[in-house]
């Protein structure tokens, strides 16, 4: 399980064991033979994940002449008042016109979207429609009908309970999702946790449709028609991935994320930012920054100074939660992409501790870790303090590319696991995030091997803002 409560005897005795300085010699000599957290001694088989066969029932058109495939919501404006539906219809272009209402007998309102496609080496997509929905109440059931003109398919979606600091709400984790059989087992015990998720927070590769040859976008399509069970019906904050880049100059496909772009709609211009690869979201009791790992973001770049503006607005009376969503993590302790967010940590990690980020939510590597509240930023070129340090205004970094992909487990862990590591394992999941009040929020991580309850990993986040006391079971060196 996760990091113990912070009244637990053990904890209290590495709290005040740490900073009595007469027995500094005795810290020092402790801390220097500390070793990591927990590796899970869960051992799953190691094999590469299988695809789903594409006469598989998941990846099923829906009957109909013109069907509505693929469909997918996300939050359409800032503040949760609006919702983005998008879905893509094959034979041809037909209506982008959207019925809704409260009523599942009464679809009273109506809202007209428009309609985009493109073409990738030698495949042509259907007609992807986007529509979003305004003025919309406040945690309400909505219906919504799209293909109305040939083969109407309805479905409903709960609007977010108006911004406020103690508004409960609880988020689902998935990364690195593809369309494999452990893909299907990461969406079915996400559906059957008891802990139900409201909005799932997606941190990056969706498809992986890059795997196959020339980037064969027909993959686009049966993820799109795979997710659907969830994607119709809960919002997913997407984060763009490094499978999301489709940059592939060999085959004549130079614009990178051409299909990502025309498929997935994010509010990106909501929060005042000029990409759709960073922007941020508010929802309940939570605020939302979604960011590029594979967008430039050194100084004076358009990210850095999104960024840069956007952490002052946090307004933690409204939304005391700040949660970050990136792709490539900042601290991983397993031998695959190993480095690769190091750069953006330089840049950004001084300001998520300034501003006391609660948590950060990466993907990229296919394993799940959580880590202690650590910071890496008293570093500079002098000073040789370059090891991570306990540091309680430090988010906690969590690393949750486990969903399913189509390349296997990242299995090769560093040794001996770094102090900064509470918790790894090599196996394949979803996490919820859990908000109760402006000052706790229960996290918990289920590996797909176990019954839909269990939990393999948990601990209780105490809110950097309003109630930031100690979490960890221990110091570390």
């Amino acid at each position: 399980m996760g990091s113990s409560s912070p009244s637990s005897s053990s904890s209290n005795y590495c709290y005040y064991f740490y900073r009595l300085p007469l027995l500094l010699a005795l810290v020092l000599s402790f801390a220097g033979n500390c070793n990591g957290g927990k590796t899970s001694s869960f051992v799953r088989k190691v094999e590469k994940a299988i695809d789903m066969p594409l006469d598989s029932d998941v990846f099923r058109v829906p009957p109909g002449y013109n069907a509505p495939q693929q469909v997918h919501i996300t939050q359409g404006s800032l503040n949760g008042g609006a919702m983005t539906i998008s879905w893509v219809t094959q034979d041809e272009r037909g209506s982008s016109k959207v019925l809704y209402g409260t009523s599942e007998h009464n679809l009273e309102f109506s809202a007209e979207g428009r309609v985009t496609n493109y073409t990738y080496y030698n495949y042509t997509s259907g007609f992807i429609h986007h529509c979003t929905l305004r003025r919309l109440k406040h945690n309400v059931k909505y219906y919504y009908e799209v293909g109305i003109d040939h083969s109407p398919r309805r479905f409903w979606f709960i609007t977010p309970p108006q911004v406020g600091p103690d508004v409960p709400y609880t988020f689902g984790l998935i990364g690195d999702l593809g369309q494999s059989y452990d893909s299907n087992s990461t969406l079915t015990h996400y559906e059957n946790n008891p802990i139900k998720g409201q909005t799932v927070l997606f941190v990056g590769d969706l498809s992986y449709a890059d795997n196959y040859p020339n980037h064969d976008n027909e993959r686009w399509d049966t993820w799109g028609r795979f997710v659907e069970r969830s994607t119709a019906y809960q919002p997913w904050i997407w984060t763009a991935g490094n499978h999301e880049l489709d940059f592939a100059p060999e085959i004549g496909e130079t614009k990178p994320f051409k299909p990502y772009r025309h498929r997935y709609h994010v509010p990106y211009k909501a929060s005042g930012s000029t990409s759709p690869f960073w922007y941020s979201i508010r929802r309940a009791s939570a605020h939302i920054i979604v960011l590029a790992s594979y967008s430039a973001y050194g100084k004076y770049t358009p990210q850095y100074k999104w960024l840069e503006a956007e952490l002052p607005k946090v307004n933690r009376t409204e939304t005391p939660w700040l949660i970050v969503l990136l792709h490539s993590p900042w601290y991983n302790s397993y031998n695959y992409h190993y480095m690769e967010g190091e750069s953006m940590r330089v840049m950004f990690e001084s300001w998520f501790v300034k501003y006391k980020v609660d948590v950060v939510f990466a993907g990229h590597v296919h394993a799940y870790e959580r880590s202690e509240r650590i910071s890496n930023i008293a570093y500079n070129i002098v000073n040789g303090e370059c090891m991570p340090t306990p540091d309680q205004s430090a988010p906690v970094y969590i690393t949750i590319g486990d969903g399913g992909n189509l390349e296997g487990l990242a299995t090769n862990m560093t040794e001996p696991q770094p102090s900064y590591s509470a918790y790894r394992e090599a196996s394949f999941g979803h996490a919820t995030f859990d908000i109760k009040n402006r000052t706790h929020a229960y996290y918990s991580w289920h590996r797909n091997q176990d019954g839909y309850a269990v939990e393999a990993d948990s601990m209780w986040f105490y809110n950097r803002f309003c109630h930031a006391i100690d979490e960890s079971a221990k110091y570390y060196s």
